[in-house]
């Protein structure tokens, strides 16, 4: 082969791999965060199901409403506080919680083998 033909080679070669392992990072990535989708919002509240897939992360986040939340599947799940305190819990399908306007969020990863979702109302 001549010089040419294998720089050539070589580039193609390069260029297949950088785009697939492009492509594999942004799949692990969407992968990862929460699925979350709105299924009502008006003046006084906002639903929204969010799913999250084994391994999917909620980053931390200050609550801006006062949230009830709907656990539509089992979940098993890590949280992380802003103290870097770490917890292991589980909740019940129909297993209903209360969160207060300006309560931090903490980091919260599915650590089951399965996705869950669940159901936020969000006051306004």
């Amino acid at each position: 082969m001549s010089k040419r033909t294998l720089i050539i080679f070589g580039t193609a070669i390069f260029l297949v791999g950088l785009s697939t392992g492009l492509a594999l990072a942004n799949w692990k990535r969407s992968a990862e965060t929460p699925h979350v989708k709105t299924l009502l919002d008006n003046q006084r509240v906002t639903v929204t199901e969010v799913t999250m897939a084994p391994g999917a992360r909620r980053e931390p986040y200050v609550r801006p409403t006062d949230q009830i939340i709907v656990f539509i599947d089992d979940a098993d799940y890590e949280t992380t506080d802003t103290a870097n305190k770490k917890l292991v819990k589980h909740r019940a399908a129909g297993e209903i919680i209360w969160h207060n306007k300006g309560e931090d969020g903490p980091l919260l990863i599915n650590i089951g083998k399965k996705p869950y979702r669940n159901l936020v109302v969000a006051l306004k």
